[in-house]
């Protein structure tokens, strides 16, 4: 794709995303998850090929769906208060097919099923702007109508989420699936804590893109896509290689790093709620995305690939790429526990 027409529709991309985030009437907020979504097909198609063109066909469906479903649930609560502000209280009929549409767009379960089939079939740059970027809009309208919501229904698809996302990546090589199972399961926390507290589903998602982005970076940095071409980067990269099992360590959520300050402040959210066994389950079913991340770190960096030759260390080229920006994003995905008492004073 040339550069000038890329830049035009990533342009469009974000335009959409921001007038969802900042429309107060409800056809605006259509009319950004539209412009959103046909300018998001060209990026999912940039490198051209069948398996593309599949999950951007899988992705258009999907969405085109949930864009449908909200708007029926726009047009009932438009029928039953004859107003289109966002602000105002919706009807419990309208508030639950809206729900079900942003449910199906951020692809909570049992609307899951795209997330890693179209993330598999895209380039890693794409699929980074699909579990990042992509989630901003639907969930900053949930954030918006988080008072009127059915919490039976968020709290089920949540559970369902977390569970899912846990099990679904147990037994996967494709990094790519892997990271889309550990979205849905990140997806699920960030609705967990929606009905209570909505602010901190906003730290939850700032944390969670730039935790995945910052994989995505070092994944793109070694050219890396199935969990065998990873366990071979140790002894091209070893600096990376080791950055690479701190991350997914901080993905999993173990206490000393980043990672650990969103579900840690969710779970005592939740326990103050008087909610016991749903902050137990979700602790209990992030061990099984820690347990894949593990299995990803152990291939990674502890262990070393069979080799046939003496010599240890690879031939290589100096890098090209540029690495501006993982830096600072390595330091925010692994070192903000510290900051946690300070945003427990701002909540």
């Amino acid at each position: 794709m040339k550069p000038p027409i890329f830049t035009i529709i990533m342009l469009t991309v974000i335009l959409g995303t921001m007038i969802v985030m900042t429309a107060s009437h409800w056809l605006m907020v259509w009319i950004g998850f539209e412009m959103n979504l046909l300018a998001i097909i060209p990026i999912l198609m940039k490198k051209y090929n069948p398996r593309a063109m599949e999950a951007a066909t899988k992705y258009f469906l999907t969405q085109a769906t949930a864009s449908m479903i909200l708007m029926m649930g726009i047009i009932i609560n438009l029928l039953h208060s004859g107003q289109w502000a966002v602000s105002k209280d919706l009807n419990p009929m309208a508030s639950i097919m809206m729900t079900t549409a942003l449910a199906m767009k951020l692809g909570l379960a049992p609307f899951h099923f795209w997330v890693p089939e179209v993330t598999q079939g895209i380039s890693m740059s794409s699929g980074l702007i699909l579990l990042t970027w992509q989630k901003i809009a639907p969930l900053s309208i949930l954030y918006q109508i988080s008072p009127t919501i059915n919490p039976n229904l968020l709290l089920t698809m949540s559970i369902m989420s977390v569970t899912i996302g846990g099990w679904g990546g147990l037994n996967q090589t494709q990094l790519r699936k892997i990271m889309a199972y550990s979205s849905i399961a990140h997806m699920g926390w960030m609705t967990a804590i929606m009905m209570y507290n909505p602010t901190m589903m906003i730290l939850n998602l700032v944390i969670y893109i730039t935790m995945t982005l910052t994989t995505f970076m070092l994944f793109m940095h070694n050219s890396t896509t199935t969990t065998s071409s990873l366990s071979q980067t140790w002894n091209k990269t070893p600096l990376i290689t080791s950055l690479i099992l701190v991350l997914m360590m901080s993905l999993g959520g173990l206490p000393p790093l980043s990672g650990f300050m969103p579900k840690w402040m969710i779970i005592q959210e939740l326990t103050k709620n008087e909610m016991i066994m749903m902050p137990t389950l979700l602790a209990m079913t992030a061990l099984l995305n820690l347990y894949f991340y593990m299995r990803l770190t152990y291939t990674t960096a502890l262990t070393m690939f069979p080799s046939n030759n003496s010599m240890k260390m690879k031939w290589r080229f100096e890098c090209t790429k540029k690495t501006t920006f993982l830096p600072p994003l390595i330091v925010m995905s692994t070192m903000l526990l510290p900051l946690t008492p300070m945003l427990f004073i701002l909540d």
